[in-house]
């Protein structure tokens, strides 16, 4: 081999090493961590992000809308144990997360926009539903509540709270529409009292019987809201003269004032706090003289078509309604008056 021929191979080895040594030094690039997303309803959360099993006690919140009220807050808090408070809404934002937990007593409170089915079936949203020690329903649009969440994983978990776990559960507003048996489910709209009084069969007067949401003291129950404020007596009077004539109801209803909420522990015993009134409606008579479509309601039998008991709140709890029978109800520190409408008009007795 020529001295040529060696000088190349020598060339050709050192490029070679060139090369590799070039090639185990090239740093690769770390790819960027990719976004972990929780679930699009999950908006906001304040506390502990891990979860916490705590004891919990059964109870039922209705409150009527308006001023939240602190005290009621608080019972749902005590009987949870201060465990994890989830808040579920279809519009709206964070506004309670701060509220609540400045209260001092919860491990972490969360708000979670379910507004749309894909969501009211997300695994997250189940899940954190499953894990929490009370729930509360904020007002909006009972239509989108329906709509939304019947029939899917949140309603399940909603009524596991409810049933099986023992948890507290509550609403106002359209919160607290959603949780009796018998639903104003407002798909159509709201309507106001002299619309149903004067047809009860009014397109706008939308009512489902439903297992929607599942609570004992509530069959056969229908809630109303906002209750003296915007004079709504004589809409749930008509909601009762309907389901008492399409369902074969000898139905109830809860009606609850602004700012004011009925807490209902695992006996069924209520008490009411806040400023305003609960009013518990009871029918007392034969079906409606007339309930038709077009035509206005008269119910009146002798004035006495449906009997009323209204307990005003107080900070700390007033007066107690028994709702695991309502015709023995044991109940103390309120009034009895009837309710009763003749054409259309509606009218009130002590």
């Amino acid at each position: 081999m020529n001295k040529i021929s060696i000088l190349i191979i020598i060339l050709t080895f050192n490029l070679m090493a060139c090369s590799q040594s070039k090639d185990s030094n090239t740093v690769t690039p770390t790819p960027a961590p990719t976004p972990v997303v929780i679930s699009k309803a999950a908006i906001g959360i304040v506390g502990d992000t891990a979860d916490v099993n705590v004891p919990t006690k059964s109870g039922i919140v209705l409150m009527g809308g308006g001023t939240d009220v602190d005290a009621a807050m608080k019972w749902m808090i005590e009987r949870a144990s201060g465990g994890d408070f989830v808040i579920i809404r279809s519009s709206g934002g964070t506004g309670y997360n701060q509220y609540l937990y400045d209260f001092g007593k919860v491990n972490s409170v969360e708000t979670l926009l379910i507004n749309s089915r894909e969501l009211a079936n997300d695994p997250y949203v189940e899940r954190r539903l499953r894990q929490a020690e009370m729930v509360f329903i904020a007002g909006g649009d009972q239509a989108t509540y329906v709509n939304f969440w019947k029939d899917t994983k949140t309603e399940d978990a909603l009524n596991y709270l409810i049933n099986t776990k023992k948890a507290p559960v509550g609403g106002t507003s359209a919160g607290c529409a959603i949780l009796g048996e018998g639903v104003f489910d407002a798909l159509v709209n709201t309507i106001s009292t002299q619309e149903a009084l004067a047809n009860p069969y009014d397109a706008k007067l939308t009512l489902q019987k439903t297992d929607f949401v599942n609570c004992a003291f509530l069959k056969n129950t229908i809630t109303d809201t906002h209750y003296s404020e915007r004079d709504r007596q004589g809409r749930h009077f008509t909601f009762l003269a309907r389901a008492s004539k399409d369902w074969a109801w000898n139905g109830q209803g809860i009606g609850v004032d602004e700012s004011t909420a009925l807490c209902i522990n695992e006996n069924g015993i209520g008490v009411v706090y806040g400023r305003g009134a609960t009013y518990f409606l009871m029918r007392n008579a034969d079906l409606p003289e007339v309930c038709e479509t077009g035509k206005p309601l008269t119910w009146n039998r002798s004035k006495a078509a449906v009997k009323s008991y209204s307990i005003i709140g107080s900070e700390n709890g007033n007066g107690s309604f028994d709702l695991k029978d309502w015709k023995n109800a044991k109940e103390q520190g309120g009034t009895w008056e009837r309710f009763f409408a003749e054409k259309g008009v509606f009218g009130r007795e002590k």
